[in-house]
């Protein structure tokens, strides 16, 4: 039985994410077997306010044992240390990157772990 993998990112600019060089978001949840629109309408983030929970919940409901979660590109959108620990109590790796970074690493990480991710590709 194959193993679900997380999506590869196959390119980014500013505003802009390409996942399996067939799909393309402003910003994008990814998970393991699949990738989606990650719209902040849906629960009410903002840069100021942070990434919620129900963020991250969809990426632990598929699957993800270790969380990247970006900064966006110039670090403005929040990410909470509560948020963090409530995270790890739950077991999972989180990491909290800028957006160069976080895809550097969800890159190197998705051929061996289930991996989720919040890619915000501004700010």
């Amino acid at each position: 039985m194959m193993e679900i993998r997380s999506p590869k990112i196959t390119k980014i600019a500013w505003g802009s994410i390409e996942i399996d060089s067939t799909q393309v978001f402003k910003d994008v949840k990814l998970y393991p077997g699949d990738a989606r629109a990650w719209n902040w309408h849906e629960t009410g983030t903002r840069h100021s306010t942070g990434i919620q929970y129900s963020d991250v919940r969809e990426l632990i409901e598929n699957g993800a044992e270790e969380i990247i979660l970006t900064k966006g590109v110039l670090g403005r959108l929040r990410v909470s240390p509560k948020l963090v620990e409530q995270l790890e109590t739950e077991g999972l790796k989180v990491n909290v990157l800028k957006t160069k970074a976080a895809v550097k690493l969800y890159d190197s990480l998705i051929k061996r772990k289930k991996v989720g991710a919040l890619i915000h590709t501004t700010c």
